[in-house]
C-alpha cells in the first residue's frame, strides 16, 4: 500500500521540474536535473507536509519575485483540462499539474503572496478547483481578516462549487491539520451570513462543509449554534421545497452532532427532542469483567412515564480509566427510538475494547452509563483486565 507521504513523490517532482522548464525560458540558470537532485537528497526522510514545504521552498527560489510574473507562470503550470472534468484522484502529467501537486503550489502563494491580497487570493480561488486551497487562504485571514473576507465573500455565488466550498472550508475556525483562526474562534459572527447563503447549496460537498464549520463553532459557542439550528429548521420562515428541507435537516443534524452527544438542551429542542420522561429499571453489564481486546455487553431497561408518545435519543458513555487512576467519559452513539406511553424498552449493546493505536487502555475499574435526550442515567462498574491468554 502506498505511503501517504508518497502522494508527493519524485515522479511528481520531475513533473514540477518539467513544467518549470517550459515556463522559465528566460531563466538560463534553471536546471531541471539540479532542481530534482536537490529535492531527492532530502525527500525520502520527510513526511507529507514536510515534502510539500521542501518543494515549495525550491520553487520559490527559481520563480520570479514579481508577483504578476510569478503567478502568470503558476497559472500556466496548471492542468489544461477544464476544471469541471478534474477529480481529486486526477493525476498530474505533461498536460499540467493538479491534485496533490496543488499542496506545494498553494504554499508558494500563501507564504510569499501577502503583499497583494487581491492577486494572491484570486489565484488561490482558481487553484482550488484542481484540489483545494482551504489551508492556503488562512494566512491571509490571520493577517487581515476584514480585507480577506471582503475579497472572498462574493465567492459564495461562484459557478464553481469548489470555490463555494472554499468559502466555508477555508474559514473554519478549527479546520483539522490547519492553523487555527483565533479571531473567528472568538467571534464567528462574520461568517454566519456566508454560511446562511451556502446552507441550501445544490452540492452536498458544499453543504457538508457548512455543517462541519458550524460544528467547529459549536465547540466554542454552543448556544449560538443551537440558536442557528432552531432558526434554520423553522421551515415556515424560509419557503423551501421538500428536498431542500430534507437536505437542510441533514446538514443541521451533522452540524449539531457534538451538541447532541453532549446533550445540549436547546440543540435537542431544535429537533423536537425534549427531556425524557422515563424510569430507569436497570443498567447492567452481562459480565463483571472483560479482557483488553474483547467485548463487553450491557443491558438497558427503561419504562416510559409520559402520557404521550416520545422520541428518545439514547447514547452511552464508557468511563475509561486513565494512567493517573481517574476516569474520563467518552460518548458513543447508540440509537433513536419512539416510546409509547407506559411502554418498557429492553435493549442490549456490545462495546469492543479492541486494541487500537489512538487509545491506551489501563486495567482497573471502568464504568458505563447512558444519556437519554441529554440527561444521564445509571452507572454500572466493571473491571477491565489484561489481555486474556
Amino acid at each position: 500500500m502506498e505511503a501517504f507521504k508518497d502522494k508527493l513523490s519524485m515522479s511528481l517532482v520531475r513533473l514540477f521540474a518539467f513544467h518549470l522548464s517550459k515556463q522559465l525560458p528566460s531563466e538560463p540558470n534553471f536546471n531541471e536535473e539540479a532542481f530534482c537532485r536537490t529535492i531527492e537528497a532530502k525527500l525520502d526522510s520527510l513526511e507529507l507536509k514536510q515534502r510539500a514545504q521542501l518543494i515549495a521552498d525550491e520553487m520559490h527560489k527559481v520563480l520570479p519575485v514579481e508577483l504578476n510574473l510569478r503567478y502568470s507562470i503558476l497559472r500556466r503550470m496548471l492542468h489544461t483540462r477544464p476544471h469541471a472534468n478534474l477529480k481529486v484522484s486526477q493525476q498530474s502529467d505533461e498536460e499540467g499539474l493538479c491534485g496533490w501537486a496543488m499542496m506545494p503550489l498553494g504554499m508558494v502563494v500563501a507564504q510569499h503572496g501577502l503583499e497583494n491580497f487581491e492577486l494572491s487570493l484570486n489565484l488561490l480561488k482558481d487553484m482550488t478547483s484542481y484540489f483545494s486551497s482551504e489551508f492556503d487562504i488562512r494566512p491571509f485571514i490571520i493577517a487581515d481578516q476584514q480585507r480577506a473576507l471582503a475579497i472572498t465573500s462574493s465567492w459564495v455565488y461562484d459557478d464553481d462549487y469548489h470555490v463555494r466550498r472554499l468559502v466555508s472550508e477555508g474559514t473554519r475556525p478549527r479546520l483539522p491539520w490547519a492553523m487555527q483562526l483565533p479571531n473567528l474562534i472568538k467571534d464567528p459572527s462574520p461568517l454566519i451570513p456566508l454560511l446562511t447563503v451556502l446552507r441550501d447549496d445544490e452540492e452536498e460537498y458544499v453543504r457538508r462543509s457548512v455543517a462541519n464549520h458550524l460544528n467547529d463553532i459549536a465547540k466554542d459557542h454552543p448556544d449560538k449554534v443551537a440558536s442557528i439550528a432552531k432558526d434554520w429548521l423553522q421551515a415556515e420562515a424560509q419557503p423551501i421545497n421538500k428536498d431542500q428541507q430534507k437536505n437542510r435537516l441533514r446538514l443541521v443534524k451533522h452540524a449539531c452532532r457534538t451538541l447532541i452527544k453532549q446533550g445540549h438542551p436547546e440543540a435537542l429542542a431544535a429537533f423536537g427532542i425534549h427531556p425524557a420522561q422515563v424510569t430507569l429499571n436497570a443498567l447492567n453489564t452481562l459480565t463483571s469483567s472483560v479482557c483488553i481486546g474483547d467485548d463487553i455487553t450491557f443491558e438497558l431497561i427503561i419504562a416510559s412515564s409520559a402520557e404521550h408518545e416520545q422520541t428518545l435519543i439514547i447514547d452511552y458513555l464508557v468511563h475509561h480509566k486513565k494512567a493517573n487512576g481517574s476516569l474520563t467519559a467518552k460518548v458513543f452513539k447508540w440509537k433513536s427510538v419512539t416510546l409509547s406511553p407506559s411502554e418498557t424498552l429492553t435493549i442490549q449493546k456490545t462495546h469492543p475494547f479492541k486494541v487500537i493505536t489512538t487509545r491506551q487502555y489501563y486495567s482497573g475499574t471502568h464504568a458505563v452509563s447512558v444519556r437519554i435526550n441529554g440527561a444521564d442515567y445509571g452507572y454500572c462498574e466493571f473491571e477491565l483486565v489484561k489481555p486474556c491468554p
